[in-house]
């Protein structure tokens, strides 16, 4: 009864004893971000807004490069200083959005820009070259 009574005694000691706390995990550093720019600003040139791929063709000619994601397409044309992008979507292809670098004063797309780029047109091909023309470099770096 002794050794019993001594079992038993040693039991509820042990279980007075501290129990390990569970240790909580360093915190995570938050990832960083990047702020998103702003948005470019509304207002789409009327020359091109809405025209079909063959009507951006026969205005400005072929693009020096042109890529196709999905159901949408950017067409690149280079004139002199400034680079104009087209970005085209549907069924039948229609321009839908253009910008330049730089960009315009009070819109996304330079209006210098777009008539240069009439000006150096080129003849238009039957397809745009997807992904063959690497893009040509920009005279002065991008800055944020």
């Amino acid at each position: 009864m002794r050794n019993n009574l001594a079992i038993l005694a040693m039991l509820a000691l042990a279980g007075c004893a501290a129990q390990p706390r569970a240790v909580a995990p360093p915190p995570i550093a938050p990832t960083p971000t990047v702020p998103i720019p702003p948005a470019p600003p509304k207002g789409e040139p009327d020359l091109f807004t809405g025209i079909d791929a063959a009507r951006l063709r026969a205005l400005v000619g072929a693009p020096v490069f042109a890529r196709k994601d999905g159901n949408t397409e950017m067409w690149r044309y280079d004139a002199g200083s400034c680079h104009a992008f087209f970005f085209l979507s549907g069924a039948p292809a229609k321009v839908l959005h253009v910008e330049t670098l730089p960009r315009g004063k009070d819109r996304a797309a330079d209006p210098d820009c777009l008539t240069g780029l009439r000006a150096v047109a080129r003849p238009g091909a039957d397809a745009p070259n997807y992904l063959l023309a690497p893009p040509a470099p920009l005279e002065k770096p991008l800055t944020r």
